[in-house]
């Protein structure tokens, strides 16, 4: 335990410094449009992989705000080619980038959407399978000065289920990884 607490404080020293004392970068002129792929674990729970895409345009408080779109499902993490249970999520953002010229980024961002378990058994047709999801996400956006980005955050679902009164595969905490392209940048970027 003694180990995990010094890594994590080794890290986030690491992440601070390193954002103190950033040069300044120069994000693109244009809109922006990432898309790529997002890595979510829920914590004591499945792996699940999909797509997201997020827009940002120079009109939109100054390329700080995004608005996103995701589609992440166990069927690519957890539940490919095995009996676990079939989870789809389907999410709607809008994240807000702080320090735009740095980068490594602090980022918020607030997910609302949808969630749908497919239990293959008809035992189990009786449970709740669907939800409304919503959850805020807290971290950083490493963010050079070439189109990638790679965004690590930690998010909390506030509706959840117990299996009675919702999915009880809905798990509260969950970390995310998502790798982005920006596909709207050319060389006049």
């Amino acid at each position: 335990m003694r180990k995990k607490c010094l890594l994590a404080a080794l890290l986030t020293w690491v992440t601070i410094s390193k954002t103190i004392g950033q040069p300044p970068i120069h994000p693109p002129a244009g809109a922006v449009l990432d898309v790529g792929i997002r890595f979510q674990k829920s914590i004591s729970f499945y792996t699940e992989n999909g797509i997201t895409a997020q827009y940002a345009h120079p009109k939109l408080v100054s390329k700080r705000l995004f608005l996103g779109l995701s589609y992440i499902t166990s069927r690519l993490g957890t539940a490919f080619q095995s009996n676990a249970i079939k989870q789809d999520n389907f999410l709607v953002s809008a994240g807000y980038y702080f320090r735009p010229n740095w980068v490594v980024r602090p980022m918020a961002r607030l997910n609302v959407g949808y969630f749908a378990a497919h239990y293959a058994n008809p035992l189990f047709d009786e449970l709740p399978k669907t939800s409304p999801l919503a959850s805020p996400e807290f971290g950083l956006c490493y963010c050079p000065d070439v189109p990638l980005k790679i965004n690590a955050s930690i998010g909390y679902n506030l509706l959840t289920g117990n299996g009675v009164t919702g999915p009880g595969t809905l798990y509260p905490v969950f970390v995310q990884t998502s790798v982005t392209w920006n596909i709207l940048k050319n060389s006049k970027n």
